[in-house]
């Protein structure tokens, strides 16, 4: 399957979804994605669309070492030097390219990788009458991920871009893309920026 909005044009009353474009993940991190630098133009893009439809995630670590329950205990014993109470508070913060699309856009924060434990992002699209969610950021095969098949849970409509996503492993990065493309080619769409502007009603 290649790439293509298969059903048409995307509605007035779509969504962007833009996952955890964050400081933490830009800069020199042990979280450091390289290709966030080079997505980040065509997310802009993306944005600049529509801001007063674009909902951005943000992954707000632990409070200090070894918070949580079951894996995420260990998961921050781990990772201890990036939880809340060592890291500088900007680098939770959307980069700033990002940034200046709030408000209207607004912010979503999550504790997780998946952005449907948070009530108010389903509160929030209910209100708008949302059927189609445009989903953007990183990482593609996990916080994206988790948000795709949410998504896909939940009966809305897909799109994925494919030149707005990010991943710290290529590999990783390529076969989820085929996972979108192939596997679940009935209910995700995958196409570019460009594409994607194009077709935004």
């Amino acid at each position: 399957m290649g790439d293509d909005l298969t059903r048409g044009p995307l509605p007035a009353n779509a969504v962007h979804l833009c996952i955890d474009m964050q400081n933490i993940f830009a800069r020199d991190t042990p979280w450091h994605t390289p290709w966030m630098a080079r997505v980040l133009p065509e997310v802009v893009r993306v944005v600049e669309a529509h801001p007063d439809r674009t909902i951005f995630t943000r992954f707000i670590p632990a409070s200090r070492p070894g918070e949580g329950t079951g894996t995420w205990k260990h998961y921050y014993e781990k990772w201890a030097d990036l939880t809340l109470e060592r890291l500088p508070p900007d680098m939770v913060h959307l980069v700033p390219e990002l940034a200046r699309f709030v408000p209207p856009g607004q912010v979503l924060d999550k504790r997780v990788y998946s952005p449907w434990f948070e009530p108010a992002l389903t509160h929030e699209l209910v209100r708008r009458g949302t059927d189609t969610l445009i989903v953007t950021g990183g990482e593609t095969d996990v916080c994206v991920l988790a948000a795709v098949l949410g998504a896909v849970d939940r009966g809305y409509r897909v799109v994925v871009g494919k030149d707005c996503l990010c991943s710290s492993s290529d590999t990783a990065h390529d076969a989820s893309i085929t996972l979108y493309q192939r596997r679940y080619g009935q209910q995700v769409e995958v196409a570019d920026a460009a594409t994607i502007v194009a077709a935004w009603a």
